[in-house]
């Protein structure tokens, strides 16, 4: 008999790594960490001008990213210049790897 222990879905690193899958979890927000990736920094309207979306949408994508952690913004003048956060972007690597590998790990173990 198998016996499956209960997971705490209230644990920090589980609801951590829901909250970043959470601010990864639409195609433009990958497609500004990509962006901002490939750049020292970059100003939201130049982030607009390479998404066939709304420099509103653009922003609401930019606070989603920002809160989770994964970039930061300064103001400068009337523009905000957004990069990546490495801390941000450490703790996602981090928290995904581990996941990752523990998935791996317990499909290779436990498939039918």
């Amino acid at each position: 008999m198998i016996t499956i222990t209960p997971i705490d879905i209230s644990q920090s690193n589980i609801k951590r790594t829901a909250e970043l899958a959470k601010a990864l979890g639409h195609p433009a927000r990958i497609a500004i960490l990509k962006l901002l990736s490939e750049r020292d920094s970059c100003v939201c309207g130049d982030i607009t001008d390479q998404l066939p979306l709304a420099q509103s949408t653009v922003s609401q994508h930019l606070k989603a990213l920002k809160s989770a952690g994964l970039i930061q913004g300064n103001v400068e003048g009337v523009r905000t210049c957004y990069c990546l956060d490495p801390k941000g972007i450490n703790e996602l690597t981090e928290l995904l790897a581990g996941f990752s590998q523990n998935l791996v790990t317990n499909y290779q173990n436990n498939c039918c």
